[in-house]
């Protein structure tokens, strides 16, 4: 490894202030976006787009954000985004519609895609392979940490002084971010310097993933199914770009010839895909159908994530030492029992119930975040670090995306545009069984690929 003059410990401590504020912001939506529906008078539907709108933004910028990285600077993209996030998030406390939150959610999303997909490449230059899992285990402890504290923090935040007060915390948060990061790497990363932009692809990419996340929420309209026809035409175009270009955004050699790689960054898409909509069904069901206030629901939402940031280093450790498809397949399997148990929720389910079938996901959820990452990372040459970056957030991400339009559609569907009411509680319930049922099954896909991904552990002490 090169001399650096950044040390292991300063780009661990900027890695994980950073890693927090995202989901710090994402978990602290899904709490406020009642007290958001009711300022805006903003239906089921209106209101998934708030969450939407960040998720769809920060996957279609996440693989050229990765690119441009590693053309202008990880270093200097990292810094860029932690600003762009925290001017966006500012102006969100200020906006007048519903419509300028959406909007202005794209910007803070454009800001954490550029965080995320530089940041876990910073760590896992610095680390050697006998370290890594340890420093990603961290910082993805990090993350959950934002997660727990999110609900908690905009419960709070919303009783005493509204739904804006939750982005106005989140300021001093992104201004200690910009000088941590300024002040303590020292070093920059450019290892693809002087090679053009594949505009064509990043073009392609993005209108792939518009167009997806378009049709799954407007299924099973006429419009919802043409636009899905329109992402898969856009799909091939993208591949047949990347196959021929000379400097793709995205080397789809690594998803052919790589199949620890490969497996690894499915099964991380279905498992955020299967998971992530738990936060958002459970703020609603909590305070719509058990008549719970933003601060009590914060509070039985905050386990899950506890769990994740105390059992993550523990994951990440274990991933050093035995093969990480084995960890992350348990967890994955507690994924999948967790999310059976949320299918059976009902109006007289116990909170004890709940709080139990959070901890089980928590620690499934663990058990599988840290080990995948280490794996994808490791499974890599160093020239690919910002790539691999760049997949696992994007993998996370239209997982996410995903997760999400699930709970769309079964909206759409069950309930329409209109704001939830106890004349549309039972259909809300319906939709959010099923979502948990569909969740459960995509699980059960996940361990396939997770388990089946080849020995890891091998080819990294040796290829790094």
């Amino acid at each position: 490894m090169e001399y650096l003059r950044t040390s292991k410990q300063a780009v661990l401590i900027v890695a994980a202030v950073t890693t927090f504020m995202g989901p710090f912001m994402v978990s602290g939506v899904n709490i406020v976006l009642p007290a958001m529906g009711n300022d805006f008078a903003a239906g089921a539907v209106l209101l998934s787009w708030v969450a939407n709108a960040y998720l769809l933004s920060t996957a279609v910028m996440l693989v050229p954000a990765a690119k441009i990285a590693d053309m202008a600077g990880r270093k200097k993209i990292f810094i860029y985004g932690i600003g762009l996030f925290t001017v966006a998030t500012v102006l969100i406390a200020c906006a007048p519609t519903i419509w300028m939150v959406i909007g202005l959610r794209v910007l803070q999303g454009v800001g954490a895609a550029m965080v995320s997909t530089t940041g876990i490449a910073i760590v896992a230059a610095v680390f050697p392979v006998s370290e890594r899992g340890r420093a990603i285990g961290i910082t993805v402890a990090a993350v959950y940490i934002g997660l727990s504290t999110g609900p908690f923090a905009a419960g709070y935040l919303s009783a005493l002084w509204g739904w804006r007060s939750l982005f106005l915390v989140t300021f001093p948060m992104g201004l200690l971010s910009v000088y941590l990061a300024t002040t303590m790497i020292r070093d920059e990363w450019t290892p693809a310097a002087g090679q053009p932009l594949d505009i064509t692809g990043i073009l392609l990419y993005g209108l792939c993933l518009v167009l997806l996340m378009a049709g799954l929420s407007g299924m099973p309209g006429i419009k919802g199914t043409a636009a899905l026809v329109g992402a898969i035409v856009c799909f091939y175009l993208f591949i047949r770009q990347e196959v021929k270009t000379p400097y793709p955004v995205v080397e789809i050699a690594l998803f052919q010839k790589n199949r620890g790689f490969a497996f690894s960054s499915l099964a991380a898409l279905i498992n955020y895909a299967a998971t992530f909509a738990v936060a958002f069904y459970l703020s609603l069901y909590l305070q719509y159908i058990k008549a719970m206030t933003p601060q009590t629901a914060g509070l039985v939402l905050i386990t899950q994530p506890v769990v994740m940031a105390l059992f993550s280093p523990l994951a990440g450790r274990l991933s050093d030492r035995f093969e990480p498809g084995a960890i992350a397949s348990l967890g994955m399997s507690l994924c999948a029992t967790g999310l059976l148990l949320l299918a059976r929720l009902n109006g007289g389910s116990g909170i004890f119930y709940i709080v139990v079938t959070l901890l089980l996901l928590g620690l499934g959820f663990a058990l599988f975040s840290s080990p995948n990452m280490n794996a994808i990372m490791s499974s890599v040459a160093p020239a690919h670090y910002g790539l691999a970056s760049g997949t696992v957030a994007t993998m996370r991400l239209i997982g996410q995306m995903l997760s999400m339009a699930i709970a769309t559609l079964f909206f759409a569907l069950f309930i329409g545009d209109v704001q939830i009411t106890p004349e549309t509680h039972t259909a809300f319930l319906r939709a959010m069984r099923l979502g948990f049922a569909v969740c459960c099954g995509l699980c059960l896909i996940g361990i396939y690929f997770s388990w089946n991904r080849g020995a890891i552990r091998g080819k990294a002490e040796h290829g790094s």
